[in-house]
């Protein structure tokens, strides 16, 4: 049963929850097609580089390497955007393309323009800033018949997706960052580029009363950064915060759509998986919880946590200019689940003692 018989859904929710909870025939179907379509455009990616660019591109599906992401300015494995041929850069383009949604690519391509303006703020930093520093790294041969994954990262951007047999798709650990959160000078004046996660999250914790700000709100000052840094596997964080549950229909709706803002960067199918997850776990127990200043200017924190993922969002460096934002899945990050159960099936189809 997906909603408690105590509680009365929200209509809208009840929409959503219509949309989204189909058949698991279609759903994995959908799934399946995507995959086909990221596995094409991966090919024609990889096939178009030249020997050397196959080789810095290509690693292993096992190889630690797959785990060793981060978010901060530095050299990582893979090819970048920035030695890529006019042609190169436009199968680039289309892959990238397939894996993210029309709105997740353009807030990708504006957080790489912002590093464009910390090259004007910090002449003489301690890092090289350049939009095109970017890099795509394929673990194992893109197919839908094994475990293969791709990665798409540099400063602020940290994208992973995993696929098992074509039938499955993992899309976390999954990093927006924004420095500065809001451009306060120059010919870009006024960007922000994640304005609608902070606002969103603002709102809501302005709509609260009393009583449901003391559960929502944590004492203390705002953390310095995401509790969960660049782990490469988290646990829940400790159980705070205001439940779905507590709120009125008008602020679960608010919730909901902070949530649904940040999957969607994601395309439609991998979005929609994520929210059929999240209410077979159970909404009503999804926590919000904020820590921090009330008021644009303030450094703050918030965070979603359900059952199986979390969402933290940080604005606390740069005099609270400065915007870190992620969702991890707990069992889900790097497909761990997905290569779980792939094992299992095997382990099933050929009797215990098999061997992987």
């Amino acid at each position: 049963m997906l909603f408690p018989s105590c509680r009365r859904p929200s209509q809208s929710l009840l929409a959503i929850a219509g949309i989204l909870i189909v058949q698991s025939l279609s759903a994995q179907q959908a799934q399946i097609e995507l995959s086909e379509a990221i596995v094409a455009a991966s090919n024609l990616f990889v096939s178009g580089l030249d020997s050397q660019q196959r080789e810095r591109v290509s690693f292993d599906f096992n190889d630690e390497e797959r785990l060793n992401w981060h978010f901060i300015p530095r050299a990582r494995e893979g090819v970048t955007l920035k030695e890529l041929t006019p042609e190169q850069l436009r199968t680039a383009r289309e892959l990238l393309q397939t894996l993210f949604s029309a709105k997740g690519f353009q807030k990708t391509e504006n957080v790489r323009d912002l590093e464009n303006v910390l090259a004007m703020l910090e002449p003489n930093g301690p890092f090289e800033r350049d939009p095109d520093l970017y890099y795509l790294t394929v673990f194992g041969t893109p197919s839908m018949i094994d475990a293969w994954a791709i990665r798409y990262e540099g400063h602020h951007l940290a994208f992973n997706w995993t696929f098992v047999q074509g039938a499955g798709i993992a899309s976390t650990p999954q990093f927006f960052g924004s420095n500065p959160a809001q451009v306060r000078d120059g010919e870009k004046q006024g960007a922000r580029v994640l304005a609608t996660e902070e606002d969103m999250g603002r709102r809501l914790l302005k709509s609260l009363n009393e009583m449901q700000r003391s559960e929502a709100v944590l004492s203390g000052d705002a953390p310095r950064d995401i509790f969960t840094a660049a782990q490469k596997q988290v646990t829940s964080l400790e159980d705070v915060g205001i439940s779905y549950g507590q709120l009125d229909s008008q602020q679960q709706e608010m919730l909901l759509a902070i949530i649904l803002e940040v999957a969607s960067a994601q395309t439609e199918v991998v979005a929609s998986e994520r929210l059929r997850t999240i209410m077979a776990d159970g909404i009503y127990a999804v926590k919000f919880a904020w820590i921090g200043g009330f008021e644009p200017g303030d450094a703050h924190y918030y965070r979603i946590q359900g059952g199986s993922f979390l969402i933290e969002y940080d604005n606390t460096q740069n005099d609270a200019n400065h915007v870190h934002l992620v969702w991890r899945d707990f069992n889900g990050d790097f497909g761990r689940d997905l290569i779980r159960l792939h094992y299992d099936a095997v382990a099933a189809e050929h009797g215990l003692g098999h061997q992987h």
